[in-house]
């Protein structure tokens, strides 16, 4: 994959997104930030300040008409890497408490909207060279390593990504995009909180060597920050 191009990025506003516009920026790339409403978030408003090559993009993952007007935009463009990084956890999250509305809105947010965002943007992947899709997943996500149970609604949210993931490499490897959801690890973010065992900057950094590294890190596949493979 090239060392610079142009990313799009969702969920930008803060924790590992934020961070991700950060390090692509400084190296080079031009970078889409988009986040449902841009003149809220005051640190991606000063990265973008600070940084020509980071455009700030309004996108709210779960509406159609949002996504539309975003693929309108950028009609003609080549992108090289698209990282689907929103998402939301939702609570109550265990059994006996479990709430439909909210189950679905998980759903949405986490499965749903990385898919339909993809789907719009398929012509720019295709005109780019990178060709890229990053799936922002979690290791809760996988039935083989669940061990603690409950969290429900991001968990299955999750694990339904990870099947999207593998089925979409496989659609889209005759027009040679490569797709990868990966695990950012127990990372302190509002989700992770201040107990989580590593930085924003750490995850960023491991998961942009992952996504450099194609001949490394194979299409369809899942894997940890620190580039491991973990199972499905």
């Amino acid at each position: 994959m090239n060392s610079s191009g142009r990313v799009v990025i969702t969920g930008c506003s803060r924790g590992i997104g934020l961070e991700m516009v950060k390090q692509y920026a400084q190296a080079g790339w031009q970078v889409i930030a988009t986040v449902r409403d841009p003149g809220k978030s005051e640190a991606l408003q000063a990265l973008a300040a600070a940084n020509k090559a980071v455009g700030l993009w309004p996108l709210d993952v779960a509406s159609d008409q949002s996504i539309g007007e975003l693929s309108r935009q950028l009609e003609g463009k080549p992108v090289d890497l698209v990282i689907n990084n929103a998402g939301i956890y939702g609570e109550p999250n265990q059994i006996g408490a479990l709430d439909r509305r909210i189950w679905r809105e998980v759903l949405e947010v986490n499965t749903i909207s990385p898919l339909m965002v993809t789907q719009a943007l398929l012509p720019n992947l295709l005109a780019g060279q990178g060709k890229t899709v990053a799936m922002i997943s979690s290791k809760v996500g996988s039935i083989a390593d669940n061990q603690s149970g409950g969290s429900y609604y991001y968990r299955s949210s999750k694990t339904a990504l990870n099947q999207a993931v593998k089925s979409l490499s496989i659609d889209l490897a005759s027009k040679g995009v490569r797709v990868l959801a990966l695990h950012p690890g127990w990372v302190q973010t509002e989700m992770g909180g201040p107990n989580a065992l590593i930085d924003t900057a750490q995850s960023v950094a491991g998961m942009r060597r992952v996504l450099s590294e194609p001949e490394l890190f194979e299409s369809g596949r899942f894997y940890a920050f620190d580039g491991a493979e973990i199972p499905w």
